[in-house]
């Protein structure tokens, strides 16, 4: 049997535990479970602990920048802002260049939070990358690299 076709919904040898977003979807929504739990731990959802994973890379940063990155919609994003503005975890503020662009930073008690959650979380990753080897993992990341990339000519 061909590797590919059994992965193609079009043919009439696919098996969905060889479709590629099959498995992607399954692994997500069990980390996500599992993560989820650990942030309500802690009051947190998974939404806003993305927020200060990014900001925790880089702070300030744009808005529409962080929704990217987190790959929520801008309208979404600007909701969780909101609530992590008001929970005192993020501090927001127009651009001094461009009014239009909303500026993030990460709050103090957001550090404080984000230090919280990488302690929480960091055990999940440690788990999940248990009997890789560095270059198994490296090859992984730059597979999902170029899947990503080989959808870019089909995106709206």
């Amino acid at each position: 049997m061909d590797a590919f076709q059994s992965g193609n919904p079009g043919s009439t040898t696919f098996r969905v535990e060889r479709y590629p977003f099959y498995l992607l979807n399954r692994l997500v929504s069990r980390y996500n479970t599992i993560i989820d739990a650990r942030l309500r731990a802690i009051a947190l959802d998974i939404p806003s602990w993305r927020v200060l994973m990014i900001l925790g890379e880089k702070s300030p940063r744009g808005a529409r920048d962080i929704a990217d990155a987190a790959v929520i919609n801008l309208s979404t994003m600007t909701r969780i802002l909101q609530r992590m503005s008001a929970a005192g975890l993020v501090e927001t503020a127009k651009s001094g260049t461009d009014t239009r662009v909303t500026l993030v930073t990460l709050a103090p008690a957001g550090e404080a939070k984000l230090a919280d959650a990488r302690r929480v979380t960091a055990p999940v990753f440690e788990h999940l990358i248990a009997g890789l080897a560095p270059r198994d993992f490296e090859r992984m990341i730059a597979l999902l690299g170029q899947l990503y990339d080989n959808l870019d000519p089909l995106a709206p």
